[in-house]
């Protein structure tokens, strides 16, 4: 894995995103899996458990299980909101697009749109930042009319739509699956 490759792509789609996806369309698609979206799950897993152990303090096995969860939670989430995602992205291109077998195209774009996600969740896991957090998140939205426009070549007359409706997706998939494993776990105990 190259962290520095991994680092400067996901500056420039924040930066930059019109260049950056312009970069990732000469990219195999497959790549996006073992270059960014795992790593960078991997990156948002280990933020939030150093993060949990900081705000606990070390008091026994009680906050390594904490912090184990929080870490559990926030990778399950993405792992799980990044499939989500990939697959009703996939739906909304047949239905609104009318293109068929894009499932490759779909996962790349998603796996790249959710940078935003990544980068909050990493450094929201250091700090406590809930409601800039969720304001920033609108940041998605630009990084998604980029690369619908440039990757995924999406028409004008229905570009604003599908940026809107894929934002939305990229958004809300990570936080439902996070929503279902945190309630999940409280009932298990």
């Amino acid at each position: 894995m190259n962290y520095k490759d991994l680092f400067h792509i996901a500056i420039l789609l924040i930066s930059s995103p019109a260049r950056a996806w312009e970069e990732i369309s000469l990219e195999d698609r497959r790549k996006v899996f073992t270059t960014f979206v795992y790593p960078m799950i991997g990156l948002c897993g280990l933020s939030v458990f150093i993060g949990s152990l900081m705000k606990m303090g070390w008091d026994g096995p009680q906050s390594f299980q904490y912090a184990m969860t929080q870490c559990c939670a926030v990778a399950v989430s993405l792992f799980g909101g990044y499939f989500l995602a990939a697959y009703a992205i996939d739906q909304l291109g047949k239905k609104l697009l009318g293109r068929e077998d894009q499932y490759e195209l779909n996962q790349q774009f998603v796996g790249y749109s959710m940078v935003v996600t990544f980068v909050l969740d990493i450094v929201s896991g250091l700090f406590s930042i809930s409601i800039l957090h969720w304001i920033l998140q609108f940041y998605t939205i630009f990084v998604v009319f980029e690369g619908a426009r440039t990757l995924m070549k999406v028409n004008e007359t229905k570009l604003t739509r599908y940026t809107l409706i894929a934002s939305v997706i990229i958004i809300v998939c990570p936080a439902l699956i996070a929503a279902v494993f945190n309630e999940l776990s409280v009932i298990l105990n």
